[in-house]
This record gives structure tokens, sequence and C-alpha cells, in this order.
């Protein structure tokens, strides 16, 4: 194998570690992503809760006020 200029050995490095730091942050954003979703999926079956329950109150009431 030729001996190759010292840079060329330097450039190949940086393409390593390029890959590595695509594949890092990657990772990194799908784990924030999924985070936020998860966290987003949480507040909306809260609210969905809420207004169920707020429905069943009304419910309740009216049939108590029409008795």
């Amino acid at each position: 194998m030729p001996l190759l200029p010292f840079w060329m050995y330097i450039v190949i490095l940086g393409i390593f570690v390029s890959g590595f730091m695509v594949l890092y942050t990657s990772k990194q954003e799908r784990d924030a992503d999924e985070a936020f979703i998860e966290k987003e999926g949480e507040i909306y079956l809260q609210r969905i809760k809420e207004e169920r329950e707020r429905r069943e109150q009304l419910l309740i009431n009216s049939e108590i006020s029409s008795n």
C-alpha cells in the first residue's frame, strides 16, 4: 500500500467522524421528537378525559333538574 500524504488521513478521519455525528444527532433528534409526541399525546388524552367528565356532569345535572 502506497504511503498517503498526512492530510489524506485527516480527511478520511474527518469523513468517519462526520458520519458518526450524523448518526448520533439523528438519534438524539428522534428521541426528542418521540418525547415531544408522547407529551402532547398525554395532554390530548387529558383533555379528552376532562371533556368526558364535564359532559357526564352536565348529563347528571340535567337529569336531576328534569326530575
